[in-house]
């Protein structure tokens, strides 16, 4: 059996985050979900991690930036793409 058969919970509780920012590659990917379906401690703090980020992605849609700050963005934007370009 290879070394990453299978990953245990700290292995999973180091990577959740990124787990769930799907900033995994496929392999990790898989291994996580296979641990999730076996272990109900981590498939719980998964879900509260997971409930937690979908709130925190509600309340930040309902505030509205400052005008200067959407014109920074906007210029940082620009800059950036204007640089891709170069």
């Amino acid at each position: 059996m290879r070394e990453l058969d299978r990953f245990n919970c700290e292995q999973v509780f180091k990577r959740l985050d990124d787990y769930l920012d799907r900033e995994l590659n496929t392999e990790e990917t898989e291994l996580i979900k296979e641990h999730l379906e076996i272990c109900q401690w981590c498939a719980d703090t998964y879900e509260f991690q997971a409930e937690v980020l979908v709130s925190v992605r509600e309340r930040v849609q309902r505030v509205a930036a400052p005008p200067q700050l959407r014109d920074r963005i906007a210029a940082a934007l620009q800059r950036a793409r204007a640089e891709s370009t170069e």
